[in-house]
């Protein structure tokens, strides 16, 4: 694996089991913006949530932690950790 696909990796997420477990939990890598503030790759945040809710989920709890910096270009990175219940 190349550099750019493990910076692509870092903000990646984790998916959920197919079976229809009473609770799934995820975690998700926001990352900061290369220029600017704010988190780079929010899509991936709001795609983790809408997936889940399309199988039948719905968010139960959210917590995040900081990452602190890593590799080039620094910055930092929160990880956020998703309880999705079934309805």
């Amino acid at each position: 694996m190349g550099f750019w696909e493990d910076v692509k990796k870092e903000g990646s997420f984790s998916e959920a089991s197919g079976d229809l477990l009473p609770y799934v939990v995820l975690q998700v890598t926001l990352k900061e913006k290369f220029l600017g503030t704010g988190s780079g790759n929010l899509n991936e945040l709001e795609s983790v949530i809408n997936t889940q809710v399309r199988k039948g989920y719905r968010l139960h709890t959210i917590s995040t932690s900081n990452g602190g910096s890593k590799g080039f270009g620094g910055g930092d990175r929160i990880q956020a950790t998703l309880v999705f219940e079934r309805i």
